[in-house]
């Protein structure tokens, strides 16, 4: 995804479901091992976005916006974590691969469409909420790096990807 110093988080958001969206594209006309590599790619850059905004820009959010809006962001994401650990556990040899792929490209599809809906999306309401979006941003951009280095030397860690449950006070 996108580097960028300084910024909206909504922007910087915006970025990344762009990225992800182009490798979706690119993963449907490969072919062969460099499927894998789209797919691999996919997944990471997926793990990345999920883990800064579960972990900064929906806490943030919290009694600001509809807290069902909010939730159910939660468990698209929690559903999006299901296929990504498939994926990552098989390969293009598998039967499902390509499905499996196709299936998180439509769940990811719908979850931006979401988000990003004028007027009634999770990021019009941030905006509406008065956030500061620049230094959510700042604090968003921070934690990617560091997760992005993590990924490069070692792959987040599971729990990351297996934790399914989270606390909506």
């Amino acid at each position: 995804m996108s580097k960028q110093k300084s910024g909206d988080a909504i922007a910087m958001l915006k970025a990344d479901h762009r990225a992800v969206g182009k490798l979706f594209e690119d993963f449907s006309a490969a072919k062969g091992k460099a499927k894998q590599a789209i797919a691999d790619k996919i997944c990471a850059e997926l793990k990345i976005h999920t883990s800064i905004e579960e972990e900064i820009f929906y806490p943030a959010l919290k009694g600001k916006i509809e807290k069902d809006d909010l939730n159910e962001a939660y468990v698209e994401h929690d559903a999006a974590k299901v296929m990504i650990n498939d994926i990552l556990a098989s390969g293009p040899d598998d039967e499902f691969y390509d499905a499996k792929v196709k299936v998180l490209a439509e769940e990811i599809t719908h979850h931006v469409k979401e988000e990003e809906e004028p007027g009634t999306g999770l990021f019009a309401m941030a905006r509406d909420a008065a956030v500061d979006l620049v230094a959510l941003g700042d604090a968003m951009q921070a934690r990617k790096a560091e997760l992005a280095k993590q990924e490069e030397s070692t792959g987040l860690p599971e729990a990351q990807l297996t934790a399914l449950h989270h606390t909506f006070a």
